[in-house]
């Protein structure tokens, strides 16, 4: 005989399960972001990307427990464009960013050797751009900024006024201008005791902003001038890298060359050297000083007991200075640096770290770009993307996640300008393991199978012609 149970009974059991499971409406929180910009850093610079001069214990301990992109690409060869292309999820070409402000040909003239007129282009990220931190603002984020901006010349194109509630430090120019040491000469980051390192200042106003979040989700985008020139770096640190340099013979050996053809050419000739081995004393100090700083930043989190809902994003906004400026380091095996299209110039140090989703210790092989960050925030806080927006990235998550991939896609560039650091005028396009160099000077083309040749150093070009 079956037993039936009264439907009044039923419905008591029930509403005692929901009650125990909570309000029906609850939602996971939103997680918070940190994004961590160094400037000029090499895709070879840290440890965990094959340094072995540099000492980068906590940038090393990022890629230990999160994601290292070994694909990933700056979407311009210098600076402004690449945090333009971040903070719209637009290529440089998309918004008429195309070079740092001003540029070279506004800040020094045209050269003689200069063949080409160079493009005009856009001397700020336009207020019409929803921002990344525009769109987690008007989702309830608290939005921080330290550091370089150097999106526009007017007070009006900075941070305060592109979704950021606070802005520690970023304002026209992409240096700083006093140096790395106080007083800064900046007029949005107030002077501190005497000799005050600039980039221990920066982490200090970012660790001030995390002890004051409370549980309000937040971005705190921390954008390092290290390691731009000038060089400069703490006595202690430049005596420990010139004592290393010894010990290991690097004294005794030729840093620099100049005698490659692609140096010969680049205008005005004569005038550029690359560097083929790191050892830098100053520059190794500069190197040390930000990744202390990262590791300060890491430290506070788990302090806070906010590690676990962080996302943490790492990543520079273009090659090593390797051919100019006292060439303070080498991008080998990669060809040419800051400046250059070449794999020097755009490839970049990438690392997130999600936790809870991205695997420690993994790496990505997948071809990506500076473009990809803003649909994939958008995605990772779980809201709606911005097709309008963020025209030219596509959202990173399904590379996060174990076996994971998306469809292969075209990546571009467009610099229609001469470089300070001898690079001219072109685009460039990757498409698998092929990458096209299209030099506007002369109409020359370069083709190079960036997966047996990562130097750039046997041009396919003649060989693929007609194929």
């Amino acid at each position: 005989m079956i037993n039936r149970v009264s439907p009044f009974i039923i419905i008591i059991l029930l509403q005692a399960m929901i009650s125990c499971k909570g309000p029906s409406n609850k939602t996971d929180p939103k997680p918070n972001f940190i994004f961590i910009l160094v400037d000029d850093l090499s895709w070879t610079d840290p440890g965990c990307y094959g340094s072995t001069f540099y000492e980068t214990p906590n940038i090393d301990r990022l890629a230990s427990e999160g994601t290292r992109f070994t694909n990933a690409y700056a979407a311009c060869p210098v600076c402004s464009p690449t945090r333009a292309s971040i903070m719209t999820g637009k290529y440089p070409a998309r918004i008429n960013l195309t070079d740092w402000i001003p540029g070279r040909q506004q800040h020094a003239g045209p050269q003689p050797c200069d063949k080409l007129i160079p493009k005009d282009f856009e001397l700020e990220m336009k207020l019409e751009e929803i921002t990344i931190a525009e769109a987690l603002k008007k989702s309830g984020y608290k939005t921080f900024f330290a550091g370089k901006w150097h999106l526009g010349q007017d007070s009006i194109y900075w941070p305060e006024y592109q979704g950021f509630d606070i802005n520690k430090g970023g304002w026209s120019t992409g240096w700083p201008q006093g140096g790395y040491f106080s007083p800064y000469m900046n007029p949005r980051l107030e002077s501190g005791p005497e000799g005050e390192h600039l980039t221990d200042r920066l982490t200090s106003e970012s660790i001030q902003f995390l002890e004051s979040v409370n549980n309000d989700p937040f971005l705190l985008y921390l954008s390092f001038y290290s390691v731009h020139t000038p060089l400069q770096a703490k006595e202690e640190l430049i005596r420990k890298y010139e004592k290393k340099a010894d010990s290991l013979g690097l004294n005794q050996i030729e840093q620099t060359i100049s005698d490659k053809e692609w140096i010969k050419k680049a205008p005005p000739q004569g005038t550029f050297v690359e560097r083929i081995v790191q050892g830098h004393p100053t520059y190794s100090g500069m190197i040390e000083t930000m990744d202390i700083n990262v590791g300060r930043i890491l430290d506070k989190l788990e302090e806070l007991d906010l590690e676990d809902q962080t996302i943490i994003f790492f990543m520079s906004d273009n090659g090593g200075l390797a051919t100019a400026e006292g060439s303070p380091t080498s991008n080998l095996p990669l060809r040419a640096g800051k400046g250059w299209l070449y794999e020097g110039g755009i490839r970049e140090p990438m690392i997130i770290k999600w936790p809870g989703r991205s695997i420690p210790g993994s790496t990505c092989d997948v071809p990506v770009i500076s473009t990809d960050f803003y649909p994939t925030i958008l995605e990772m806080a779980g809201l709606d993307l911005m097709p309008g927006q963020h025209m030219d990235g596509v959202s990173l998550v399904p590379l996060m996640e174990r076996g994971g991939t998306f469809e292969e896609r075209p990546i571009f560039w467009h610099y229609p300008h001469y470089s300070n650091q001898g690079g001219k005028p072109g685009a460039a396009v990757r498409m698998g393991k092929y990458k096209l160099i299209d030099f506007f000077e002369d109409n020359n083309v370069e083709l190079y199978d960036l997966e047996s040749d990562i130097g750039e150093q046997h041009d396919l070009s003649e060989k693929r012609e007609g194929e």
